[in-house]
């Protein structure tokens, strides 16, 4: 589970870009038409708010970890797990090839959630502007739902965790890689999302989490046998 840790933790730091293009601009908006505007009085704000998502994501990597765990026990089919876990290095692979920039079809699966963001999204809304740090946090809460195809991805792994707090640890880890994006805003965001946008550092990065995904399925596919 270690090196699980480490690869959603990678993927959330991996799709900087990505985060910032579905939630900078949210992660700026709350920020405006507040009382006072330096950056010390914004940060309270942007913490509580990621805490927020943090949060409703380690709710989904435990609902769908413990969901998943507790149907193949009831089953009794022990092979399920590693069907799924092959699942899951196939979704490493397709994000892999995505963070490379070879195929941006993973985005696709973001209109899974479309139905259930309509519903909700207007919660959000009507919480702008925020007023006091507090009320960042329930509007985190909401905002972690937004359709994402790299969350989607990861909760594959939360899915093969084999239990809920594994699959909540797993979707915190992917989080917490997103964490310096968001909390960074304006001129050091660009500064980040520029060192990680670098055409080197991508396709390295692509080739590592392609390697790790490949050799899970192979793994999965040995304990067949």
């Amino acid at each position: 589970m270690t090196t699980d840790f480490f690869a959603a933790f990678a993927i959330g730091l991996l799709g900087a870009g990505h985060c910032l293009g579905m939630c900078g601009g949210i992660a700026a908006a709350i920020t405006l038409g507040m009382p006072g505007q330096q950056q010390g009085q914004r940060f309270p704000f942007l913490l509580l708010y990621n805490a927020g998502r943090l949060a409703s994501y380690a709710t989904a990597g435990a609902l769908i970890g413990g969901a998943v765990a507790g149907m193949a026990s009831f089953s009794g089919i022990s092979s399920a797990l590693l069907y799924l876990r092959l699942c899951a290095a196939l979704m490493m692979i397709l994000l892999a090839l995505y963070i490379g920039q070879w195929w941006q079809g993973i985005t696709k699966i973001e209109f899974l959630g479309q139905s259930l963001w309509r519903r909700i999204s207007p919660f959000a809304k009507s919480m702008l502007p925020l007023k006091s740090p507090i009320a960042a946090f329930p509007f985190g809460l909401i905002w972690g739902w937004l359709p994402c195809g790299l969350v989607y991805s990861t909760l594959s792994w939360a899915a093969v965790a084999g239990n809920a707090v594994s699959g909540a640890m797993v979707m915190l880890a992917f989080g917490l890689g997103t964490l310096p994006a968001m909390l960074l805003v304006g001129a050091m965001a660009e500064r980040l999302n520029h060192w990680l946008s670098n055409h080197i550092f991508k396709k390295t990065s692509a080739f590592i989490l392609m390697s790790y995904g490949i050799h899970t399925g192979y793994v999965a596919i040995t304990q067949f046998s």
